[in-house]
């Protein structure tokens, strides 16, 4: 790894974040100090509390300015938190919006807390610059990793506000995903069992005008036919709506578990020297145990699809589905002999069961290099499924 020289750009970007504390922090401090203390000293009025909400909205607005300062003087990854979600119109929703943010009260602290720093961080740099050169890497080094620490903590959007926000983009996931499912199956059902069904009820319907009329040999075997014909889509309208129905959620899953249902995918693909299933989910205690149905079903139609990829663009000859448990994790490994070379782009199969698979907190690794062999592994947490009473 290539280190950068100790007088190097990057410790004068420091010096420059350093020395510029000051003037920012005597500022950020007096706007902050005045507006607050004027909302606070009128929040009996009506004009307080809205003049506390626009304080704390200007301190957010220095906070950004200071994360601003941070990305450019250390490489910080700090970045922006999302805007304040005003869920009423008017100077009300504006009102409370900013009040009940917690981001904006951390903002105002920090500019409160940036003029005592300002001060010492301004003087030990400056000093440190002038008469303390031999050392000065060392000194501006442990400055800066103080100002970081600052911004890091009271600027940065908090843990629960980070995951909360990571929960909001995998419930669109999800119901992108059941948006699209049921896109699916209605197309299915209507292009598939519904038009057969149609084309078999008419044919039954000739088959019976025919039969009404029937005065000759010949009358006798075209409605013959069109029975015969009509008992074909009968049956292809059944095996379709079984497909639907597996693809919905399959009997043998809800009955046998993986074990069984990962068998029966492996026994339907395609690849020539056959699929391999381990599945081997002992508890602690030793005793087969069954995730939670709604884990089981990500794992099954997660090994369905990889399986469907394989079989149709991996060129494999052999490949191996392997399930286990590991402390509260259930761990899914796909593996396959083919060309290689698969990975999560954007709008591919794989980056849709990534974003499905991280909905529930889960994981997706892929390794495909060109040529292969390729193995995916998925991580899903365990949740014991609850017996039914």
């Amino acid at each position: 790894m290539v280190r950068s020289p100790l007088y190097g750009a990057q410790m004068w970007r420091q010096v420059g974040q350093l020395l510029l504390n000051l003037p920012l922090g005597v500022a950020g401090f007096t706007l902050t100090a005045i507006t607050l203390t004027a909302g606070l000293g009128m929040s009996i009025t009506v004009v307080g509390l809205p003049l506390l909400a626009g304080g704390l909205a200007l301190s957010r607005a220095l906070g950004g300015l200071g994360r601003w300062r941070a990305r450019a003087a250390y490489d910080s990854a700090i970045h922006e938190p999302e805007p304040v979600q005003q869920r009423r119109p008017g100077v009300v929703g504006f009102t409370i919006a900013h009040l009940t943010d917690l981001l904006n009260w951390r903002s105002a602290l920090y500019n409160v807390l940036m003029l005592p720093w300002g001060i010492l961080s301004f003087t030990v740099a400056l000093v440190a610059v002038t008469v303390m050169w031999p050392v000065l890497p060392w000194v501006i080094r442990a400055l800066a990793a103080v100002d970081r620490i600052l911004v890091e903590s009271l600027l940065f959007p908090g843990a629960l506000a980070e995951r909360v926000r990571e929960l909001e983009d995998d419930r669109g996931t999800v119901v992108d995903t059941a948006a699209a499912d049921l896109r699916r199956i209605e197309r299915d059902l209507h292009d598939g069992a519904q038009a057969r069904l149609v084309a078999l009820a008419m044919d039954l319907g000739m088959a019976k005008e025919r039969l009404r009329e029937v005065e000759t040999e010949d009358d006798v075997v075209a409605a013959t036919k069109m029975v015969d014909n009509a008992h074909g889509e009968v049956k292809l309208a059944l095996q379709e709506l079984r497909d639907l129905a597996r693809g919905i959620h399959p009997a043998v899953l809800t009955d046998r578990g993986l074990d069984a249902a990962l068998s029966s995918v492996a026994a339907r693909c395609t690849v020539p020297g056959g699929v391999k299933v381990n599945v081997d989910l002992k508890g602690p205690d030793g005793q087969a145990e069954r995730p939670d149905s709604a884990v089981e079903g990500i794992a099954y139609f997660t090994v369905s699809e990889l399986l469907t990829n394989v079989s149709k663009h991996a060129g494999a000859r052999t490949a191996s589905v392997d399930v286990w448990r590991s402390d509260n994790q259930l761990m899914v490994l796909v593996q396959d002999d083919g060309k290689g070379g698969a990975a999560p782009y954007p709008g591919s199969g794989l980056a849709g069961l990534t974003e499905r698979i991280r909905a529930v907190d889960g994981v997706l690794l892929v390794q495909s290099p060109e040529g292969g062999p390729s193995s995916i592994t998925v991580e899903l947490p365990w949740r014991t499924r609850t017996a039914r009473r």
